[in-house]
């Protein structure tokens, strides 16, 4: 603005300039009443683009100004949440912004001084508003005709930042909260009226070096300190730190790593400052300007992708649990706020000694870049929690490598399930000892048949149309229960299904906690359901078995054992549902036929030599997957191999390095789950199932299917 030269006269106030009349007022409205409205409105008006917009705007804004709330109350900052195993172990550590929260003491004091020196001189002078900034400001202005700078304290600006923060990853939210309004300024100028009336100058301080951002993910002092230096906040030089306050205003265009002439031209702007208000001697300065700026870069180290021993992929259910279990709120944007907001401390069932074991057979057994690839699941019985998952691919995003949780349903982050074949035969067992059929029912289990008639729970006939057949033309009876379930006879579990009906077999699959498919779909009431033509997982499997293992006790499976919160407190987690869903005895009946399927039948490449335990085989239609779902009395596990790209036959392809001739369950699934468990269990006392007498096939045992 050009100067303009006149006599004064004594009503001399209507010739001056906008800018002389704006600081008089100023001056007496701050003299007089403090941090009014008056004040309120000066302040925020000539934060605008146009100094002249403090004119009717500004009189309306005034008169609500002393009727916005100054009762401010910052919500905890977004920091990242740790997550355990049940050893206490960390699994990972995961966030939406990397920010540790340091107290005061943990905060070097230069960096206090750094800050403060650049862009508050007089912070430890002044309240809420800077009078004398105002007038630089409302000057500087004035002769750029535009806003060049602006009067905004280090209080202002924390309040500011806050609603920046708790816009989170909203795009919109982010830009209403930085808008240069007047409404906007005198919420802000408001609440930091507030703040200077509850906080000492040093928590306002803290607050805002806790919450502010520096550029590369890293938010607050800490995380920024990590970042380029590779050292806590606490540690910072004062060249140090005199880079960090510099980037506060313009995180990106002062960003070392991408820019380092201009951060080091703004680091030395810091330096200057420090020493023109004693924080640091000019020869200190000088000397710091001389040295170049020496990076320690650490790069962002987050989430499940840098879980160890193949946990990445437990850790990638543990996030979809908080994001979708109603007891982490009753909606999902309050779950993704729970989750954005971070500071949680997640504690979980995950075993650190299953989850080794379980890593090192499905990774000895198939290799990532092999084309079939296997994953595999752990629960403990009588409780639902989940001791270990695992896959062949590791978690990522590199080559053979994945974060589709092949273990779990699409709604928790997986995949559409593969067919499990003959591992559902146990659930019609159950389904039929439960309906009074009792294991000695016979029948003639020829090696081919029609598919009985069927009719599904809505009522539905199924006709008698197409065949079912056994793995092998010399597969044929009669049998009995026990001999069908170790070899594995189709044709006795076709017309086993028809006996029991469909829709009972449905009912005890949804008992045992299968409801749906796994892409989300109802489950199929075909006939050929006993033959496992339903796409499931291999927690949903492992479950199954758990609850033949837990004695006919089922328990919905649980992966978060408890969390605190950022203040400490406790919060709810879901817990298992355990409850009985069949009698004891078909629970054990059922548990020494599948004894038979490891001793003498299908499953013998997978039992144990030094402990009890059961399981059962399953291969689909052209070998395209191999199945081995078993137990002991202290755990169960199921496994599947598939090649999971079009689902070809694994016969043929290499596995771990060898050539996979047969793709049965037993051969191909069987050995994964053996080691598993075997190195899971090592070192523990060997516990023992409950003795069931099984009655004998009517005819001598055919030859087993493996």
């Amino acid at each position: 603005m050009a100067r303009r030269q006149g006599r004064s006269t004594a009503g001399g106030s209507a010739r001056r300039s906008p800018v002389a009349r704006a600081a008089r007022g100023l001056k007496f409205g701050v003299q007089f009443l403090g941090a009014s409205s008056l004040a309120g409105v000066v302040v925020a008006g000539m934060a605008l683009p146009a100094v002249g917009s403090v004119g009717v705007g500004a009189k309306s804004a005034a008169q609500g100004f002393d009727s916005i709330p100054d009762d401010f109350k910052a919500p905890p900052l977004s920091q990242a949440s740790t997550i355990y195993d049940a050893s206490g172990g960390v699994i990972a550590s995961v966030f939406d912004r990397d920010r540790t929260v340091v107290p005061s003491d943990q905060i070097a004091p230069a960096m206090k001084s750094a800050l403060v020196d650049i862009e508050d001189n007089r912070f430890y002078q002044h309240g809420a508003i800077d009078p004398k900034g105002v007038l630089r400001a409302l000057k500087s202005n004035a002769a750029a005709g535009g806003t060049a700078q602006g009067a905004s304290t280090l209080t202002q600006q924390y309040v500011k930042n806050v609603f920046v923060d708790e816009a989170g990853n909203d795009q919109q939210k982010v830009l209403e909260a930085q808008r240069q309004t007047m409404g906007r300024k005198l919420q802000e100028l408001r609440y930091a009226i507030g703040v200077e009336k509850t906080l000492t100058k040093d928590q306002i301080l803290t607050n805002y070096l806790n919450i502010t951002f520096f550029g590369e993910q890293a938010y607050g002092i800490e995380a920024a300190a990590e970042r380029y230096f590779s050292v806590h906040a606490n540690d910072l030089t004062f060249s140090q730190a005199a880079l960090l306050a510099g980037m506060v205003q313009s995180p990106t265009n002062y960003d070392p790593i991408l820019h380092m002439d201009a951060a080091t031209k703004r680091r030395d702007t810091v330096l200057q400052k420090m020493a023109q208000y004693g924080a640091i001697t000019q020869d200190q300065a000088k000397q710091a300007i001389a040295d170049p700026i020496k990076l320690h870069v650490t790069g962002v180290q987050e989430g499940c992708i840098t879980a160890r021993q193949g946990e990445g992929f437990f850790c990638d259910y543990v996030h979809q649990i908080v994001l979708s279990d109603p007891a982490f709120g009753r909606s999902q944007a309050e779950r993704q706020a729970l989750w954005s907001r971070g500071g949680l401390q997640i504690h979980t069932s995950l075993d650190p000694k299953a989850q080794q074991a379980l890593q090192d057979s499905v990774t000895q057994h198939v290799y990532p870049g092999d084309r079939p690839a296997t994953a595999m699941t752990v629960v403990q019985p009588g409780t639902g929690k989940i001791l270990a998952m695992a896959q062949s691919r590791p978690y990522g995003l590199g080559a053979h490598e994945t974060q589709l949780n092949l273990n779990v349903t699409k709604a928790m982050g997986g995949g559409n399930g593969f067919p499990t074949g003959s591992t559902f035969k146990p659930i019609v067992a159950a389904a039929a000892l439960e309906n009074g059929i009792g294991p000695d029912r016979s029948y003639p289990a020829p090696a081919s048949m029609p598919w009985p008639a069927m009719t599904t729970c809505q009522g539905g006939k199924l006709r008698e149309q197409g065949e079912v057949r056994n793995d092998s033309p010399d597969q044929k009876g009669p049998f009995a229960m026990p001999q069908a379930m170790a070899d594995s006879v189709n044709t006795y579990f076709a017309a086993l299904e028809a006996d029991a009906g469909l829709c009972t077999v449905v009912q005890t699959a949804n008992k045992l906690g299968i409801t749906e498919q796994a892409d989300g779909s109802p489950i199929a009431q075909v006939q050929s359901m006993t033959l496992g033509s339903n796409n499931l997982t291999t927690l949903e499997m492992a479950n199954v078995y758990a609850t033949f293992a837990a004695h006919g006790t089922y328990c919905s499976p649980v992966a978060v054992t408890s969390v605190t919160g950022p203040t400490g407190k406790s919060l709810d987690v879901p817990k298992a549902d355990c409850h009985s869903v069949m009698s004891t005895t078909t629970a054990d009946t059922i548990t020494a036929m599948l004894r038979g399927v490891v001793q003498d039948g299908t499953g013998q490449q997978a039992g144990l030599t030094d402990r009890d335990s059961a399981g059962k085989t399953g291969t689909t239609n052209n070998g395209a997957q191999a199945w081995f779902v078993g137990y002991t009395p202290d755990l169960a596990a199921a496994t599947v191999v598939s090649d999971t790209d079009k689902y070809n036959s694994l016969e043929g392809q290499s596995m771990g390095g060898h050539r996979i001739d047969q793709a049965f369950g037993g051969q191909v699934a069987g050995p994964i789950w053996r080691d598993a468990v075997e190195g899971a269990l090592a070192g523990t006392p060997a516990s023992t199932f409950t003795a069931v007498q099984l009655p004998q096939s009517p005819s001598p045992n055919p030859t087993a299917t493996p």
